[in-house]
């Protein structure tokens, strides 16, 4: 569907970054989550324009809110061919043309050396976290975020436990 001018393109990534260790990156939102609270997520966005491929957008939203480069020797991202459509939450409904209600959201994995600094985009997240998988899926906001969390032990090669 293509873009009003002004409004998002209802078509995001969602890139789950982990460790060898299976340790996997959560950020915290600067906005709470629609209902209040905390929102810790993965790296998210929607792309900047209607001819951006996926692994564009995946590329362009971990360089900018975690100022990790994912084509960097040592780092592995995967495109998991996984597509979830969800309904777009009220609180941002705005952000799109009317009449759009749902999103496409492309999922990936990133593989990255323990040794990556992370530098958050202030202006999106306000803190940064490495849990173990399974306890990083239990503190993701969004359901999609936390399944494709528990997903990892498919996609990568490493033994999870």
């Amino acid at each position: 569907m293509p873009a009003m001018p002004g409004y998002k393109i209802p078509e995001s990534v969602l890139v789950v970054i982990y460790r060898d260790d299976g340790q996997v990156l959560l950020m915290r939102r600067t906005a709470p989550a629609p209902e209040g609270g905390e929102f810790w997520q993965s790296v998210t966005g929607s792309k900047d324009h209607e001819g951006e491929s996926w692994r564009e957008t995946a590329v362009r939203e971990v360089r900018e809110e975690t100022g990790i480069d994912p084509e960097a020797p040592g780092c592995l991202l995967q495109d998991w061919a996984l597509e979830n459509i969800y309904t777009i939450y009220p609180a941002w409904q705005h952000r799109y043309a009317p009449g759009v209600w749902h999103n496409r959201e492309r999922v990936f994995g990133l593989r990255i050396p323990s040794y990556t600094p992370v530098f958050l985009n202030p202006r999106e997240h306000t803190a940064s976290a490495w849990h173990h998988w399974h306890g990083a899926a239990e503190r993701c906001y969004s359901p999609s975020n936390a399944e494709a969390i528990l997903m990892l032990p498919r996609f990568a090669s490493l033994e999870l436990d």
